[in-house]
């Protein structure tokens, strides 16, 4: 079996260089990051629900999805973390 190599990926580093978030952004991410963290080292007992569709084709239904399960969240905030898997080419 041979591998191809077609495209080195970017690193985290080059990433966040490349596509810098604003700073409100990234406290938000770094507080649901600790909020996650706390369900896996059991100071917290909320519920992790990781849910698709997986992929997606377009942007304006993903948008859509994505803002009416932030509603979801808010109704479920104190017992479960809703964490969107999509995946869009």
């Amino acid at each position: 079996m041979s591998i191809k190599f077609i495209q080195k990926l970017p690193t985290e580093e080059e990433l966040k260089t490349e596509l810098p978030l604003k700073e409100e952004l990234r406290q938000l991410k770094e507080a649901r990051d600790q909020e996650i963290k706390k369900v896996f080292t059991g100071e917290s007992d909320k519920f992790i629900f990781v849910i698709g569709p997986c992929s997606a084709d377009s942007e304006e239904p993903v948008m859509d999805y994505i803002h009416r399960l932030a509603k979801v969240q808010d109704v479920v905030k104190d017992k479960i973390i809703i964490i969107p898997r999509i995946y869009t080419g």
